[in-house]
Order: C-alpha cells, then sequence, then structure tokens
C-alpha cells in the first residue's frame, strides 16, 4: 500500500526549497498549499487518506509476535537472552514502563486511530459518491486499532470528534473500559450498517469483517448474546467457509501464497515482499516484519529462508495438539526432524532455559523462498490472517456456551473446526465442552498472536503462564513517556 505520510513529507520538502529560493521562484500566483484544513477538496484525497489509514495495519505485526511470546505459546527466542530485550522481558513478565517494544505498540496503534479519525473528522468536506463507504471503513479501522490498545493497555484516551492535537494528553483522561468499549461498538456498529457486503478492493474491511470484530468485542466483555448474534450473522452471510473443504483447496496450504484472501479471510491484512525496507523504520516496510524475525536462524535447505529465530513455540505447545491433528504439523516446524528429512541446516541462537531455543519454528509464518526484495528479513509478503472464518466459528462456540444460548449448534460449530483438523466430532456437554472449546480454539489459533489475551479474558492466565502476576499483568505498563508528556494527568497501571 502507499503511504500517505510520504507523500505530505514530500511535499514539505518541496516546500520547504521553494521557499529558500529567490523570490521569482516563489511568486506564484494563485499560491500552492496543502495542509489539514485544504486537503479533503476532492474524492482522491479521501481514498489516498483511506490507504494511509490501512497501511498502519502493516506495522500491527508486533501486537502479534508478543502476543504469542507474552503467553504460554511461545519463547522469545533470537541470538541471546539480551536480543530485542523488550521481548525477553515480555516472556520472562518482567516488563516495565521503559520498553522500547510495547511503546511501539502504543505509537503505532495510536498512529492508526489517528489517520482514521484525519477521515472522520473532514467527511463533511464535500459530497461524492462513495463517501460513505470509506467514512465506515475509516471508522472500522478506528474500532480495530482502538480494541488492540485497550486490549493491551486497559483505559485509553479517547476523542470521538475526531483527531488528538499536540498538548491534549494534559487534559483529556484514560477512559474507563466501558467508554472505550462503547466507542468501538458505536465505530462498529456505523460501519456494519454502512460498508460493502463485498469488498470494493482485496484486503478491505466488509460488513463480515465489522461483524466479526464486534462480535469479539462484545465476547471480550462477556456479552454473550450479542457476541453470538454478531458472529452467527458471519456465519449465516454465505460469504465464508473453512479453507480445504471446497473445491481444490488444500487446507496444509492454507498459510501459504495460494492461501491468502481466500474464502475463510474474513479480515486479512496486507503484505508485499515488491519494495525494500530497513531497519532504521522497520513500520515504513510493506513486508510483514514478524516473518523474517520468527524466522530459522542460518538456515540453508529448501522451501524456508533464513531469519532472526525469535517467537519460538515451546515443546509443552507443540505436545498440546491432540493425536492425528493436521494442525500440529501446518503450525510448528519441528526443526531437528525437517532438518533430517531434507538434509536442510540451521543455527541455534539463545539457549537460554526460560526464553531461549526449543527445536520449533512457528510454521504459519516462516519466510518462504521468494522474488522479494531488498533485506528478505523485512519484506516477506505473508499476508497476516487477523480474523478467520475458524476464529469466528470458535468464538460464537464459546459465546454460546458461556451464555447458555445453544450449546447443540456450539458443538457443531467446534466440529466443523475439529474435522477440518481430521479430528473426531466431540459430543461433550457443560463445562466439558467449554474446556474442548478453549484447548481447540489454542491448537486453530496458536502462532497468531491470539493466546495471551484469550488466557486472560478468561481467567486462565495465572495457571498457564510462568511469571504472570494477578492484578497487574492482564494489561502491559503506560509507557513511560506517555505518562511524562501527560504531566501528571494519566496514572500508571496498578504494580507498574
Amino acid at each position: 500500500m502507499k503511504k500517505i505520510y510520504k507523500y505530505f513529507t514530500v511535499l514539505a520538502l518541496t516546500i520547504v526549497g521553494v521557499i529558500s529560493c529567490s523570490d521569482d521562484f516563489t511568486d506564484v500566483n494563485p499560491p500552492y498549499a496543502i495542509n489539514s484544513d485544504t486537503y479533503f477538496a476532492s474524492p482522491d484525497d479521501y481514498s489516498k487518506a483511506l490507504i494511509g489509514a490501512y497501511d498502519v495495519l502493516q506495522s500491527t505485526y508486533v501486537n502479534v509476535i508478543l502476543g504469542e511470546i507474552a503467553s504460554d505459546n511461545a519463547n522469545a527466542g533470537g541470538e541471546s537472552a539480551n536480543d530485542v530485550i523488550g521481548w525477553q522481558q515480555v516472556d520472562r513478565m518482567q516488563h516495565t514502563p521503559i520498553n522500547d517494544n510495547l511503546d511501539d505498540i502504543w505509537d503505532w496503534n495510536f498512529a492508526g486511530v489517528q489517520r482514521a479519525a484525519f477521515i472522520i473528522e473532514n467527511q463533511d468536506n464535500i459530497e461524492f459518491d462513495g463517501k460513505m463507504q470509506i467514512i465506515a471503513e475509516a471508522r472500522f479501522l478506528r474500532a480495530y486499532f482502538n480494541f488492540e490498545l485497550l486490549k493491551w493497555f486497559g483505559p485509553i484516551p479517547i476523542k470521538p470528534e475526531g483527531q488528538f492535537v499536540l498538548g491534549e494528553v494534559t487534559s483529556i483522561q484514560r477512559s474507563p473500559k466501558e467508554e472505550v468499549y462503547a466507542f468501538i461498538e458505536d465505530d462498529l456498529l456505523y460501519a456494519i450498517e454502512n460498508i460493502a457486503v463485498d469488498a470494493p478492493e482485496i484486503g478491505r474491511a466488509t460488513r463480515g469483517s465489522a461483524q466479526a470484530l464486534l462480535g469479539k468485542v462484545y465476547l471480550y466483555q462477556e456479552r454473550f448474546e450479542e457476541s453470538a448474534n454478531q458472529l452467527n450473522s458471519v456465519i449465516n452471510s454465505g460469504k465464508y467457509h473453512l479453507y480445504g473443504t471446497e473445491g481444490d483447496e488444500v487446507y496444509e496450504t492454507l498459510f501459504d501464497s495460494i492461501g491468502q484472501n481466500s474464502a475463510e479471510a474474513v479480515f486479512e491484512i496486507q503484505y508485499t515482499g515488491a519494495e525494500g525496507a530497513g531497519f532504521d523504520c522497520l513500520q515504513c516496510s510493506e513486508g510483514n516484519v514478524m516473518v523474517g524475525f520468527s524466522g530459522i536462524r542460518g538456515y540453508n535447505g529448501p522451501v524456508f529462508e533464513s531469519g532472526y529465530g525469535f517467537n519460538l513455540p515451546t515443546e509443552e505447545a507443540y505436545n498440546s495438539f491432540e493425536s492425528g491433528d493436521l494442525r500440529q504439523g501446518v503450525t510448528v516446524l519441528d526443526i531437528e526432524s525437517w532438518a533430517s528429512s531434507t538434509g536442510a541446516s540451521y543455527n541455534i541462537g539463545s539457549q537460554d532455559p526460560i526464553t531461549g531455543h526449543t527445536g520449533y519454528y512457528n510454521r504459519k509464518y516462516l519466510p518462504r523462498q521468494n522474488d522479494n526484495k531488498g533485506d528478505t528479513n523485512l519484506t516477506q509478503p505473508n499476508n497476516y490472517r487477523a480474523i478467520r472464518y475458524a476464529d469466528v466459528l470458535l468464538m460464537a462456540a464459546e459465546a454460546m456456551v458461556r451464555g447458555n444460548i445453544n450449546e447443540g449448534q456450539a458443538r457443531n460449530y467446534l466440529n466443523m473446526v475439529r474435522n477440518r483438523a481430521s479430528l473426531d466430532n466431540v459430543d461433550s456437554s457443560g463445562n466439558s465442552l467449554l474446556e474442548d472449546i478453549y484447548a481447540d480454539r489454542r491448537s486453530e489459533m496458536m502462532g497468531e498472536g491470539h493466546r495471551f489475551f484469550d488466557l486472560v479474558r478468561t481467567g486462565r492466565a495465572a495457571e498457564n503462564i510462568q511469571g504472570f502476576t494477578t492484578g497487574k499483568n492482564e494489561v502491559f505498563p503506560i509507557p513511560l513517556e506517555e505518562l511524562q508528556f501527560s504531566n501528571g494527568n494519566w496514572e500508571q497501571n496498578p504494580g507498574y
């Protein structure tokens, strides 16, 4: 996707250059300038701004990799126990308000909020066909970014009327979670009413995307009937199916390039390897940075490219799959077995007993050999499947069991996902069925950044995550610099 802030930067530099020239060059009639007051003057301006809002989604790779590392699914890995120290601290549950990697989550998601809000606050500038679709997508994106921030940091500042401006951090409070949830719901309800059923272009949000996200938002609040209603709307739409269950699809290729933007994709973040990238601006990469960081260290062999060896599935996670579950091999690569069968070679990075090498890699998002440009570790084109149909089925099943709504249908949804993985039906009920759903959700969604938050929202984090402190680690600390900017207006999260 194009980066709209690059457009503004180039324009600003051009204007500075013109100002520094002689009067002959600056005497332009009429004067030419673009700023926030004059930008939204044509339909194309709104379209470019929307591209800019979508573009920030690519930087949310860090949410995914840290969502795994923070859980019991994966070790931080890397070259040593000091490699990307912020990730190592999160793995040990020893993170503090001074953590650049958590600060990235704050900064990049708020950047997304700001870009979406920029469109929304200028929605009445002009009228044109298709404007409602753009505003609906902007409100979906604002909801998506705010929900991520709420999951990670708890209460956050919100500004329904538009963008935050410099200095407001000293006057706008962090809103209570209930108010943030209501704000997110309002955006998503608007999106559902006004967004297209079918995306105008691949990768853009649809009504199903908004309904699925709202169903998830309700599930996090334990509003089970409302959650089930939204998720069932997605299921009953007929727009989606489990990949590998129709036509020539093969489940094992779901996370390969052929499986991108499939009928299982309810919302998918787009990446490309067609543009180079560098470490000076990781969030600028058009490729999926998480993939390169998750790659096998010093790898030489078929199928995959090498990487930095982070986000390593644990042996316990690998062994948590049922016997015969196809998802085990799709989700986790046993590097010793792979090297033995293919002749591949690799290096072992950190051997720290808590955060180091496990012998396993996140196969869903391993870098594949391809023709991507630039640094191959930063420009992997693997899309992130942000909301999958399997996820929707399992969330709906959970909501219906926990809400005592329709246990039979919940069991049916669970078995649909299990059957795709070549597992037999379950016939459990009550709490046993709920435990089956939880176990299957771990197997289905492993490697995709959901596990930590699933454990927190269901009250199972302390018993599963080593070092987790109840009453503290449900959320992460507000970055210290944000507290300093607030000049005492905000308080830190408890325990930090």
